[in-house]
């Protein structure tokens, strides 16, 4: 645990200070000068739209990014803006979990903490390893089950997530003083985010400090001291969290809130048609509706929904008329084509639908890539820009808009808004009652409960079961808890 030793006399010593920093990529502004000053004990919820800034900001004060303006000091020296600002930021103790994860898949978790960790004892060390992640893990998940010799490769994207943040605050040479939480909880289900947020308030209070990036509200006011709203790539809201509220902050943001009580009466009053999905375990969907997977994560969701996609599709060829599309939740491993441009990444799944003998008619691909830009607002100048290019809210833009260009009847969504900024929720979930309407049905896993209140109908799942069926005014989130932790007490 972090100890508050950061002081002159009596006065604290600001870990980082950015002083009118700024990041171009030619004539793009990724960062434009912004003031930045973090105490020990604080921590910051960074708030803004996908492409406002969060990343690039980030970024300067970890030293990935040395900054093309203005200055970066770290412990009160003086500001400076060189490429030695990795070597600083980590001799601060500023360590940082990204909302792609980045551990190495072929490695175990132990191997994992050892790459970090540069002077760790020679003598023993597989051991050493294992007890320090353990006890990082306890610490901030307990109860989590994880195995320090398990294969990184092997385990759901929930425990990879656990298994990065408890690295970020594990024990080594030089302590955590900051820490930078790039959407922590997206893939994780609402018990094991609350672990994390308590384990937060308590690094805060022993003086450490926290930069908390998140489109959800309820954990930026849960957590953060104070909230910097960033909007193309500027600082243009930095004050304490009691100052803002949740519709003030997202007006800061540039969106105003729709009425969620319109989105429930479009639900209420729509018709489906027949039965056009049903499994062994009794999950079903009929035409045009919107059928949700909830419950704890890692409790079967993903699994049942791989099976159905696997059961409705080639293994190797593809068709011009797909009974099925699938929407990945984890982009790194499931969905993105790294070294593919961003049009190339769009256009995959409809090759097959506008080719002619095996020929693809760039025509056609170029302007379908065009519609879906424009309609999802994919924040970028050039579709042949790489896909790595855009921020990870982006990349998952582009594969939503993927399965939605596809004429496939089924749309199987996988925790599908990862990333994803609260404007473009709304837009998408307005995309879905839409597609619906038109006859297109819908598996939604989502680890978020507000979006699957946006179902028709909800299945919840607890160890590889239907704990419940869910319809109507029964879609409450007491109603999905208690059927997640009381299997019995749900079917009675």
């Amino acid at each position: 645990m972090v100890e508050n030793q950061n002081m002159i006399g009596t006065r604290e010593v600001p870990i980082i200070t950015l002083a009118q920093a700024g990041v171009s990529f030619g004539p793009v502004k990724a960062l434009d000068g912004a003031d930045l000053v973090i105490m020990p004990g604080e921590c910051v919820g960074v708030v803004g739209h996908n492409g406002a800034g969060k990343s690039t900001l980030v970024n300067v004060i970890n030293g990935r990014l040395s900054p093309t303006s203005g200055t970066v000091s770290y412990d009160g020296a003086p500001g400076v803006a060189d490429f030695r600002n990795s070597h600083r930021a980590r001799s601060s103790g500023v360590r940082s979990v990204f909302q792609e994860l980045s551990l190495c898949p072929n490695l175990t978790v132990l191997e994992n903490y050892r790459i970090p960790y540069r002077n760790m004892p020679k003598a023993g060390w597989r051991k050493n390893a294992a007890s320090a992640v353990r006890a990082s893990l306890d610490a901030v998940f307990p109860d989590n089950g994880i195995d320090p010799y398990s294969v990184v490769a092997d385990l759901p994207i929930a425990d990879r997530q656990m298994v990065e943040i408890a690295i970020a605050f594990s024990r080594r040479d030089i302590d955590a003083r900051l820490v930078i939480l790039d959407e922590p909880t997206s893939s994780l289900d609402g018990a094991i985010a609350d672990q994390l947020l308590a384990y937060i308030k308590t690094f805060c209070a022993n003086g450490g400090a926290i930069i908390f990036i998140s489109h959800m509200m309820g954990e930026i006011f849960d957590v953060a001291s104070r909230i910097v709203v960033m909007k193309d790539g500027r600082i243009i809201e930095n004050d304490d969290a009691s100052n803002f509220t949740r519709d003030g902050l997202v007006d800061a943001m540039g969106h105003v809130v729709p009425d969620t009580q319109d989105v429930a009466n479009i639900l209420e009053k729509r018709e489906f048609g027949p039965e056009v999905l049903r499994m062994e375990n009794g999950l079903n969907a009929r035409k045009g509706e919107v059928v949700g997977l909830a419950g704890l994560a890692g409790h079967g969701q993903a699994e049942v929904l791989a099976q159905c996609f696997l059961e409705r599709t080639s293994d190797w060829s593809a068709s011009r008329a797909p009974a099925v599309v699938f929407v990945a939740g984890d982009r790194s491993r499931d969905g993105v084509m790294p070294l593919w441009s961003i049009m190339r990444n769009l256009s995959l799944q409809t090759l097959v639908e506008f080719s002619r003998t095996f020929l693809v008619d760039r025509k056609a691909e170029r302007g379908i890539a065009r519609t879906w830009h424009e309609k999802i607002g994919i924040k970028t100048d050039d579709l042949d820009n790489p896909i790595l290019s855009l921020s990870g809210g982006n990349q998952q833009k582009v594969l939503f808009s993927r399965a939605l260009a596809s004429s496939a009847p089924i749309v199987i969504m996988d925790d599908p808004m990862r990333g994803v900024d609260v404007s473009t929720k709304k837009e998408v979930y307005r995309m879905i009652r839409s597609e619906a309407e038109n006859g297109r049905t819908f598996l939604w896993y989502s680890t978020e409960t507000d979006e699957i209140l946006e179902c028709d109908r909800v299945f919840v799942f607890r160890d590889g079961e239907i704990a419940a069926e869910l319809k109507g005014e029964q879609i409450t989130e007491e109603n999905m808890l208690r059927a997640s932790f009381e299997m019995q007490e749900a079917g009675q």
